[in-house]
């Protein structure tokens, strides 16, 4: 596993994450949130230390095991899972910053209990979503989150425990002398990209691969996004499109597990902006639960583009944190069904109200999950004036002079 110095130096990435999300501007007295996985305590212990040393209040959440999580959803009735828990209101209103640190030890615990629970369940959790949101929107919040390896995470990666911990190591570039500061060269690189990205006046994207041929609107007043602090590792540069504008067909080839299931070979068909049809190799009954959650499970949130020379993932890492942010031979595209990013917003996201953010098609929904593409691809804009630019090919950004 981590040496102690890594650990160190994973810490102290997580700090940087977090204030980087925010904007650097926590103060003594500010309340964290730290959220971890039993296995992931040896990584909150330095964290927390290093919060107490910097002034601040930590809150500690530790996630309940997979037996009792899998008895949650088996025993509950539907009143339990949409309950909502005293002062958690409070808490999430009046939190400046959360770190979690993701450590299943079971990653298809639930692949037998009823979908339709799980939905009920995430989307009576939605309102703390929202109020943190708002928060960020403000400016008073900042989340950044990471991977502590697993058995379970190996088995599923088809790695032993110590090589899937080398991956994260290099992934998060702890091999370095001072890996904050090879993220804030990460962080410039993606500025250079988005704001060539922002000076385009793109009407449509167009992603072809073998087997994707999607079109995708990025709608009126949106930023890129990407590389700000909020996931550790994180290489993509995305945008929550006008979900309006999504036609055609999306295929994801990396597996994806989500709330203790897995799904392989997803295949969606859009039409106006809504799945129409699900195909799977593997858990299509549960995908099309999933995208009949609410409203805006069917529709995409969220459009993503991964540089292969910024990433060091390369391996399958039975993950989304990390397989959203695959490098290897041709990059990544993803997409993400339901919620968009309010903050893809290219004005005072505090000022977007929901029915601002319904005229311009940001999506709204409890569910936010990544299906990802891992094949060659182009990726080409559609410009207001008619012409067509290639903007990504062979895993990479067509900017000139970025590596």
């Amino acid at each position: 596993m981590f040496t102690e110095e890594q650990l160190e130096k994973y810490a102290r990435v997580m700090i940087w994450g977090m204030k980087k999300a925010r904007g650097d501007i926590f103060r003594k007295g500010d309340c964290v949130l730290l959220r971890t996985g039993n296995a992931g305590l040896p990584l909150a212990r330095v964290v927390h230390r290093y919060l107490l040393q910097g002034g601040m209040i930590p809150v500690v959440r530790i996630a309940p095991p997979e037996d009792m999580e899998k008895d949650f959803f088996q025993f509950s009735g539907f009143s339990q899972l949409e309950s909502r828990i005293p002062g958690d209101s409070e808490l999430y209103s009046n939190l400046s910053g959360a770190i979690s640190i993701l450590a299943p030890e079971e990653l298809t615990h639930l692949q037998e209990i009823n979908p339709e629970k799980i939905a009920a369940w995430s989307t009576s959790r939605k309102y703390l979503r929202d109020i943190l949101n708002k928060r960020e929107a403000r400016g008073e919040f900042g989340w950044t989150l990471c991977l502590y390896p697993t058995p379970a995470l190996a088995e599923h990666a088809e790695m032993s425990i110590e090589d899937y911990t080398r991956e994260i190591v290099r992934a998060a570039y702890l091999d370095s002398h001072d890996p904050a500061f090879v993220w804030e060269g990460i962080f410039d690189m993606s500025n250079r990209i988005k704001r060539w990205l922002a000076g385009m006046d793109i009407r449509f994207l167009h992603v072809q691969s073998e087997n994707t041929d999607l079109w995708v609107s990025p709608g009126e007043k949106r930023n890129w996004l990407g590389v700000s602090g909020h996931n550790i590792p994180s290489f993509e540069i995305f945008i929550s499109p006008d979900w309006r504008g999504t036609t055609g067909t999306y295929f994801a080839d990396q597996p994806s597990f989500r709330n203790g299931n897995i799904v392989k070979g997803v295949k969606l068909e859009f039409e106006k902006g809504e799945v129409t049809e699900v195909k799977a190799e593997q858990g299509r009954d549960f995908v099309q639960k999933q995208v009949k959650m609410d409203a805006g499970a069917c529709r995409v949130g969220e459009f993503s583009l991964t540089d292969r020379r910024m990433s060091r993932i390369s391996r399958f890492m039975a993950h989304t944190l990390y397989d959203e942010n695959f490098g290897g031979e041709f990059g990544n595209c993803h997409v993400a069904l339901g919620a968009a990013y309010p903050e893809s917003y290219a004005g005072d996201v505090s000022a977007l109200d929901e029915e601002a953010k319904a005229e311009l098609g940001f999506n709204d929904s409890a569910l936010h999950w990544d299906l990802v593409n891992t094949e060659n691809k182009t990726v080409h804009a559609r410009l207001a004036s008619g012409e067509d630019v290639l903007i990504y090919a062979d895993g990479e950004f067509q900017l000139e002079d970025l590596g």
